[in-house]
């Protein structure tokens, strides 16, 4: 609010005035009331422009030897993060005054018409008006990118299609860095009428709305591949097509867990491409094999993965993580965890009081030995059956 500095606070302003007289009028009126600001006068729009990012205020003559109308003030409001600006005008040209602010100055003053007086109270309201407008414009553009993010949320993290009340499922996305932008990790989960699970864990490589985007695209063209009953060892082929027609850019690749889960839950078929494994977590604590992994989708022309047959036994819990969990550090500048060095953390919080807890607390214990907030996104899906 105006008035709320504290009293040794003082403004630096700047004064765009070619006339000496104009100019001296408007120092003498500041000193009369001994207003707390630095006045600092040049006599050009593109010296004023040079300043604009230095200043507190801008006090503005329309009547510049390098402007004609409006084109001064223009020029400053077109400056990035740029001062506010109060327009000083002619008796005779006060109706400028009008349409300036129209155009964006905050204030303006007919020159031989104010005091000291209502110069700083016009340069303390432009201040403050300038801070609100700022605030005012960042909760908007806040605003949009939460709701962008959930837009793109609800594309890569989708409600699984399944109808199997016993196969229970928990999922997390946590950004890394603690960035505010998703990246492009997804996941569906898609049951077909001969009863099989079919699940997918991707990872688009860099963050980012274009990347999350990407990632909507890979997942909405795999189960659309899975419901019209694609047979599994084409479907990473048709999803590199995809791939490779939405990419803005050749080296865009993508990584891919596909699984097809049994339909008496006892086994799985697992394709790998770029992509690490899962994890068993029960009935023994071991990673899947990572020996049959493919290339990235978007790396070749052709798809090589090939299909590993997994058994996993009447009760079993099953972890699926992108790489943003598993390249985290044993400290600044150490070694990739990898599974060797998650397991034991997920040994250290199993049993868990919830699988969401668990997720949570997984991820946690990752940063903490990374030292801080992973470098890439993690996203983990888990996936319960006949487990207590």
């Amino acid at each position: 609010m105006p008035g709320t500095e504290p009293a040794d606070v003082v403004w630096p302003i700047l004064l765009v005035e070619d006339d000496d007289a104009d100019a001296y009028l408007v120092s003498e009126l500041l000193d009369e009331v001994a207003a707390p600001v630095e006045l600092t006068r040049v006599r050009t729009v593109a010296e004023a422009v040079r300043r604009s990012k230095q200043v507190s205020c801008v006090l503005l003559d329309l009547g510049l030897p390098d402007s004609e109308g409006l084109s001064a003030l223009r020029r400053l409001l077109a400056v990035e993060a740029g001062a506010p600006v109060v327009v000083l005008t002619g008796l005779v040209d006060e109706y400028r005054g009008a349409q300036a602010v129209a155009a964006g100055a905050q204030d303006y003053l007919v020159k031989g018409q104010v005091d000291g007086r209502d110069l700083v109270r016009a340069v303390r309201y432009a201040i403050e008006r300038k801070r609100a407008d700022t605030a005012a414009q960042a909760l908007r553009e806040s605003e949009l990118r939460a709701d962008e993010r959930a837009r793109l949320e609800r594309g890569l993290l989708p409600r699984p299609l399944y109808d199997d009340r016993q196969l229970l499922h928990a999922a997390r996305y946590r950004p890394g860095r603690q960035q505010s932008l998703l990246g492009g990790d997804f996941y569906d989960m898609v049951s077909t009428p001969d009863g099989t699970i079919h699940v997918l864990l991707g990872d688009v490589c860099g963050h980012g709305p274009d990347e999350a985007a990407l990632g909507v695209s890979l997942r909405i063209a795999w189960r659309t591949l899975v419901l019209a009953g694609v047979a599994e060892a084409d479907r990473l082929g048709y999803l590199q097509r995809v791939l490779v027609s939405e990419r803005e850019r050749d080296e865009i690749f993508a990584t891919v867990c596909a699984l097809s889960i049994a339909p008496d839950r006892a086994s799985l078929r697992m394709r790998l491409a770029g992509h690490p494994p899962p994890a068993l977590l029960h009935p023994r604590l071991a990673a899947l094999p990572g020996d049959v992994v493919g290339p990235a989708l978007g790396i070749l022309d052709e798809d090589l993965t090939e299909e590993v047959l997994v058994e996993l036994g009447p009760r079993w819990v099953l972890l699926l993580a992108t790489d943003g969990l598993l390249e985290g550090r044993e400290g600044p500048g150490g070694e990739p965890l990898g599974w060797e060095g998650v397991l034991p953390e997920i040994a250290q919080l199993w049993p868990p009081d919830g699988p969401d807890g668990l997720l949570d607390s997984l991820i946690d214990r990752v940063e903490a030995r990374n030292g801080g907030p992973l470098t890439d996104d993690v996203a983990l899906l888990l996936l319960m059956w006949g487990a207590d």
